[in-house]
């Protein structure tokens, strides 16, 4: 069985920057256990699985460790995957995911994805988060993620874990997210996911589902940029639109491959 693989790098316009992806088109499901070794096996944050029906896509993001319920760059290059190689006269993709339809849509400024909003509320922070950090955040807020805000973009910028404490704390398939207000955007972040093969996420998509909606109340509007300060780093147009949030990024394959399969 041959399948056809994309490594496309999403939330940027320059190869080997932003947050790698890799899609790979199925004709069918294959076991979970198939799909986790392949994801191990192409060793970036994630590797999204779609399948082709009926003029939709049904679509799975798997880690190299666990399948997760949405990843937001995953996403955004299986909408790079299906808008510019698979079907490019196609403006809009349809999605079915564990995290219900999404959408993305072909702009002239890349890519729109349709992800939930998932607002967070003030929560109490784990001792374990916050000894493993080398700064304590000015709030605390949970969503999916814990929601770490600060009061600049240097404490993001400059923010050491001790992994050894960190990799104690088990989120399932949440993640600790830190951010502040941006210098040269409305707000910046970083994204951490204990006990995962790749501890710093480049660019996360997901964790704007909740980033948004807070900076939206804070700065009292609905269209926002952000920018997430990993070493490869990202940028991101958001929006805020009712129980919705729209994240608009640019996306760029680096290569195109076969995996065989017995």
């Amino acid at each position: 069985m041959d399948l056809t693989l994309f490594q496309i790098d999403a939330f940027t316009n320059q190869l080997f920057l932003g947050n790698p992806a890799c899609v790979v088109l199925l004709d069918s499901w294959l076991s979970d256990d198939q799909m986790l070794a392949m994801a191990a096996e192409n060793a970036v944050a994630e590797t999204a699985f779609i399948v082709e029906q009926a003029g939709r896509f049904q679509l799975r993001w798997f880690t190299p460790d666990i399948e997760m319920d949405l990843c937001g760059h995953a996403t955004l290059a299986a909408g790079h995957a299906v808008l510019h190689h698979l079907h490019p006269d196609w403006l809009t993709v349809h999605f079915d995911t564990l995290s219900g339809p999404l959408l993305v849509i072909k702009e002239d400024t890349g890519y729109r994805m349709d992800l939930p909003n998932r607002p967070p509320v003030e929560s109490l922070l784990p001792e374990a988060i916050e000894n493993a950090l080398s700064r304590k955040p000015t709030k605390v807020l949970k969503g999916c993620d814990y929601v770490l805000v600060y009061d600049d973009e240097h404490a993001v910028r400059s923010m050491q874990i001790d992994r050894p404490v960190f990799d104690q704390i088990n989120l399932g398939t949440g993640g600790v997210i830190v951010t502040a207000p941006g210098e040269s955007c409305d707000f910046v972040s970083r994204f951490f996911t204990p006990q995962a093969t790749i501890l710093e996420d480049p660019v996360t998509g997901s964790a704007h589902c909740s980033l948004v909606p807070y900076w939206s109340e804070i700065f009292g509007k609905t269209e926002l940029t952000a920018q997430q300060l990993s070493a490869r780093g990202g940028f991101l147009n958001c929006r805020l639109v009712g129980d919705r949030v729209h994240l608009i990024g640019e996306a760029v394959t680096t290569l195109q491959g076969t995996i065989q399969l017995d």
